[in-house]
């Protein structure tokens, strides 16, 4: 399926099938694509310290800052991907859920999976995507 073209307010942008969002909680990668084009964008959290802990010698209350920007940076990338894939190591994907389900209903409902995935390029991430998609796709009985 190739992407759409919506007209929002005088421009045009175009909407893609499929989006993933792999994120940890220092940054993220947004992919968003369709069979012949593909669009990356990646943000970097820089609200998020480098070191959270006390006792790594940087001096500070110990916490991580607000990650509520970072992730309407993230749904902002998303744009209007009809079918989402959402990945990462570790608990800011959890984070992002708790986020999504209080903020973005609608986009909790195009999201087909949520998976843990180390750090992958972004070739790696396009092709866990395609395969992914490709099964649920099946599943689903579209192709």
């Amino acid at each position: 399926m190739h992407p759409t073209w919506v007209q929002e307010s005088e421009t045009l942008t175009m909407t893609y099938r499929h989006a993933i969002v792999w994120l940890d909680h220092h940054e993220a990668t947004v992919i968003d694509y369709s069979l012949d084009d593909r669009h990356v964008v990646d943000i970097v959290n820089e609200r998020a310290p480098r070191k959270i802990h006390r006792k790594s010698g940087i001096p500070g209350t110990g916490r991580e800052g607000d990650p509520r920007p970072f992730f309407e940076e993230i749904v902002s990338a998303v744009g209007t991907a009809e079918e989402v894939l959402v990945t990462g190591p570790g608990t800011a994907k959890t984070e992002f859920r708790h986020h999504i389900e209080a903020k973005h209903r609608r986009l909790l409902q195009r999201i087909v999976g949520w998976e843990p995935l180390d750090h992958p390029s972004d070739g790696q991430l396009l092709t866990f995507a395609k395969q992914y998609f490709k099964k649920v796709d099946a599943l689903r009985g579209t192709v």
